[in-house]
C-alpha cells in the first residue's frame, strides 16, 4: 500500500505532517510518498533519522496553495503545487490513496480536476465522523459544496451509508435528513424537496428528518445536509468538545483538594472521554464521490491525526469503498 501525503500548506508547517507519515509507516507497514518542498522534507527526515528509510519516498513540488488563495484558480495556475502533484500520483495509479492537511478548497478542486468524479456522481461530499453517545455518526456534506440540489443530497446519503457500513461496521445504517423538526412538512425548500427523494431511495435505511441534537445522541448513523450547514455543525461540535474539556479541567483546578482527589479517581474515564472527543483520533474527513480514496485533514493537524488519516486511507483502499460507491450509483442510475 502506497499513500501520497501532501505535506505543505498547513498551520504548523511540514514537520508534523512528515512525523505523522513516519509513524504510519512504522505502525501500519505501508509506504508513503511525501509531496512538497524536498529541501524541507529532507531536513525533517534527517532530523528523525529516516532519510534512508526505503518505505519513505520524497516527491518534490515547488509550489504551495495557501489557505487564502482561490482554490479553483490556484489549482489550474499552480501546476507544481503539492496538492496538484500528489493528486497526479493518484491519477496515474502510482499511489493508492492521498492524505492532505492543506486548503480544503484546493484539495476538493484538485480531486475534481485531477481525478474526476465517479461516473454518475454529480458532486462529491466530505464525510466526517462525529462521536455520539452510542458510537459514531457520519455527517455529510461537511464543506465540499455549500449549495446542494436534492438529488445530490440523495447521492450523499448513499455514499455516507456505504462508508458507515464498510468502514465503521454499522449494519443497515440509519440515515436522517438534518432539519429543524422531525415532521415531514418542516424545513426550507431544499429539505422539503429532498425528503420524498430519500424516502423513495431503496439503497438506504431512511428514518426521516433529524435535528442537530440527534447527531450526538446516537439515534442516527448518517446525517445528510448541504456543505454550508454541515461545516457549521462540524465547527460547533469541535468547539463545544474543546470547551467542555477545558471547563472540566478548570473546575478541578479551582475547586480545592477534594475536587483534585476526585479527578484522580476518575482520571482513566476522563482520558477515555478525551480520546473519544479528539478529532485527531478519526484522522480526517473523506472526500466521497471521486475516483480514488482522498482524505482531507484539518489544517491544524498534528502527527497523530496524520498517522490516523493514513490508517483510514489504507482501510478505504482495502475495502474498496470507491468501487462499492461506483457500483451502487450505477445501479441507482439504472433504476431511474
Amino acid at each position: 500500500m502506497k499513500i501520497a501525503v501532501d505535506v505543505m500548506g498547513t498551520d504548523f508547517g511540514p514537520g508534523e505532517i512528515v512525523l505523522g507519515a513516519l509513524q504510519a509507516v512504522e505502525e501500519y507497514d505501508c509506504e508513503v510518498v511525501l509531496v512538497g518542498d524536498s529541501a524541507q522534507i529532507d531536513k525533517i527526515l534527517a532530523h528523525n533519522n529516516a532519510q534512508n528509510n526505503p518505505k519513505v519516498i520524497v516527491q518534490h513540488a515547488s509550489e504551495v496553495i495557501e489557505m487564502s488563495e482561490h482554490p479553483g484558480i490556484s489549482v489550474k495556475a499552480k501546476k507544481d503545487a503539492s496538492i496538484v502533484v500528489a493528486t497526479g500520483l493518484l491519477h496515474k495509479n502510482e499511489c493508492d490513496a492521498l492524505v492532505s492537511a492543506g486548503s480544503t478548497g484546493a484539495a476538493v478542486a484538485a480531486a475534481l480536476f485531477g481525478l474526476g468524479r465517479i461516473k454518475g456522481i454529480e458532486r462529491p461530499s466530505i464525510a466526517t465522523a462525529i462521536p455520539s453517545i452510542t458510537g459514531t455518526t457520519v455527517l455529510l456534506d461537511a464543506g465540499a459544496k455549500v449549495d446542494a440540489k436534492p438529488a445530490q443530497l440523495v447521492q450523499g446519503a448513499v455514499m455516507g451509508s456505504i462508508y458507515a457500513e464498510l468502514i465503521l461496521g454499522i449494519k443497515n445504517p440509519r440515515v436522517g435528513l438534518l432539519n429543524i423538526g422531525e415532521e415531514e412538512t418542516k424545513g426550507n425548500e431544499q429539505a422539503l424537496a429532498t425528503y420524498p427523494l430519500l424516502k423513495e431511495e431503496t439503497a438506504i435505511n431512511f428514518i426521516g428528518n433529524v435535528e442537530g441534537r440527534d447527531i450526538n445522541k446516537g439515534t442516527v448513523d448518517v446525517v445528510v445536509c448541504d456543505g454550508f450547514v454541515g461545516n457549521v455543525v462540524l465547527k460547533v461540535a469541535e468547539g463545544l468538545a474543546t470547551a467542555i474539556l477545558t471547563l472540566m479541567k478548570a473546575a478541578v483546578l479551582n475547586d480545592g483538594i477534594l475536587a483534585k482527589i476526585g479527578a484522580l479517581l476518575i482520571k482513566p474515564a476522563l482520558m477515555k472521554l478525551k480520546k473519544k472527543l479528539d478529532p485527531a483520533e478519526y484522522g480526517g474527513a473523506l472526500l466521497l464521490g471521486v475516483k480514488a480514496p482522498f482524505i482531507i485533514c484539518h489544517g491544524s493537524s498534528k502527527a497523530k491525526a496524520i498517522k490516523n488519516a493514513v490508517r483510514v486511507a489504507i482501510d478505504l483502499t482495502e475495502k474498496d469503498v470507491v468501487g462499492r460507491i461506483g457500483t451502487e450509483i450505477l445501479h441507482e442510475n439504472g433504476r431511474v
